[in-house]
């Protein structure tokens, strides 16, 4: 199975399943990030209320604080996606 497959196969698992498919954040933010739940602060701290009680993303990362690993290990790149999806505990609803 190719990326782009193995993308598309977790992201329509979860749409399918009523999450909101949401975009991955820029690797050049606008403010300082260094996860993929960022985007969803937020709605953590309660300062706002979220649109959909379920989300998918399919988050772009850089990896920057163990940069020395790359090329020495199997499991160390340069750029990665890491996949994800949330439930605001609120929906009373797993994924």
């Amino acid at each position: 199975m190719r990326l782009p497959q193995i993308r598309d196969t977790f992201l329509d698992y979860f749409t399918a399943r009523e999450h909101r498919l949401v975009p991955s954040s820029s690797l050049i933010p606008s403010e300082p990030t260094n996860a993929g739940m960022n985007q969803f602060q937020p709605y953590y701290l309660g300062t706002a209320e979220p649109e959909y009680n379920r989300a998918t993303s399919v988050q772009k990362c850089v990896r920057t604080s163990d940069i020395e690993n790359v090329g020495r290990t199997t499991r160390h790149a340069t750029f990665f996606e890491i996949s994800t999806s949330r439930t605001s505990p609120r929906s009373g609803r797993s994924c």
